[in-house]
């Protein structure tokens, strides 16, 4: 993984590496933040700092080892709006469904499609505790929901059909990915 280095006034920020499939912290659900502080604004600018170096669409804590409830997203997916989230909650103020390819930067190379939610209605906080809520649909009601089920212990495979499972142990299987499990699907 590339490294990239960014310069911050108060320390120098550089690309974490993400945990991959196996490391026990993806499946653990993670700690709600209650500071507010500097050790949380360096969380924040590791986890958007590893996203751009990466490419991905989102990031969660969890997969940078750190078990807090927050999550990076693609600053062009809302807009510039918000590029972070701590201690999210999702709601639905629908039942209509997207399916569509998924992948995760913590299972390199393997997409799949996978059933999401349209729509979704995100509240949480900003690294400063200021309250925020976005509203989105599509790919970003996709990473919404994406990253907030790794603050619960969920990986998108999780979320597939049995059929799409036994494919993808055996798939996982033969990569010889450690301790590579897929949970039943929570839905």
């Amino acid at each position: 993984m590339n490294a990239g280095r960014v310069s911050c006034v108060d320390r120098e920020v550089t690309a974490v590496p993400i945990r991959l499939i196996g490391d026990p912290v993806l499946r653990r659900p993670a700690e709600p933040v209650v500071d507010f502080d500097a050790e949380l604004r360096r969380l924040v600018d590791d986890l958007r700092t590893t996203l751009a170096d990466s490419g991905g669409a989102g990031l969660a804590a969890p997969q940078i080892g750190v078990s807090l409830r927050v999550f990076a997203i693609a600053p062009q997916l809302s807009d510039g709006k918000l590029d972070h989230f701590v201690n999210p909650v999702l709601a639905f103020p629908d039942e209509e469904e997207q399916s569509g390819p998924e992948g995760c930067l913590s299972i390199p190379g393997i997409y799949l499609d996978t059933k999401r939610r349209k729509n979704v209605a995100a509240k949480g906080f900003t690294v400063d505790g200021d309250p925020v809520q976005i509203v989105g649909e599509g790919l970003l009601a996709r990473c919404l929901q994406h990253e907030t089920d790794h603050l619960d212990g969920v990986l998108f495979i999780d979320r597939l059909d049995a059929n799409r499972q036994a494919l993808l142990r055996a798939v996982l299987a033969e990569a010889n990915w450690p301790e590579a499990t897929v949970k039943v699907n929570p839905h």
